[in-house]
C-alpha cells in the first residue's frame, strides 16, 4: 500500500454551524471508509437530535458497498430517516435519485443536488459556510 491509498475517501468540512455535518467524498470510498461515515454521523446524531448535512463529490470513483453490513446499512437508512432535515450534496455524480430510490416510502428529508459551481448556493441553502477554507 503506498501513501496515497492510505488517505481517507471521506473528510470533514468544519462549517459555522454545529449542527451541520458537512464532508468531502474523494476518489474511490472503501467499505471501511462508508463504515467510518456511518461512525461519524452516529457522532453527529448523538449531540443533535437534528442535523443537516452537505456532501461535496470530488473525483468519485464509486462507493464499495459490498463489505458494508445489511444492519449497518439498515441502521444507517433508520438514523438518516430519524436525525437528518436538509441534505445537499455538490458536484457529480447527482446521488439524490439513489438516495430517494433507498427508501421505500416518502422522505421526511429535503434533498437538493448542486453543480460544483452552485456550492456557494448549496451552503446559501443550508444556511452555513466552511470555516478554515482558503
Amino acid at each position: 500500500m503506498n501513501s496515497l491509498e492510505s488517505v481517507p475517501a471521506v473528510r470533514r468540512i468544519d462549517t459555522d454551524r454545529q449542527d451541520l455535518f458537512a464532508f468531502d467524498v474523494v476518489g474511490e470510498v472503501s467499505a471501511a471508509d462508508a463504515e467510518n461515515l456511518f461512525g461519524l454521523l452516529e457522532a453527529a446524531y448523538a449531540l443533535h437530535s437534528r442535523i443537516d448535512v452537505l456532501v461535496r463529490l470530488i473525483d468519485l470513483d464509486g462507493v464499495d458497498w459490498t463489505d458494508v453490513s445489511a444492519e449497518t446499512l439498515e441502521q444507517g437508512k433508520a438514523n438518516a430517516l430519524e436525525h437528518i432535515g436538509r441534505c445537499a450534496t455538490v458536484g457529480e455524480p447527482n446521488w439524490i435519485p439513489q438516495v430517494e430510490g433507498f427508501f421505500t416510502a416518502s422522505l421526511p428529508v429535503e434533498l437538493r443536488h448542486f453543480k460544483v459551481e452552485d456550492e456557494a448556493s448549496a451552503w446559501d441553502w443550508l444556511g452555513a459556510r466552511p470555516v478554515g477554507s482558503p
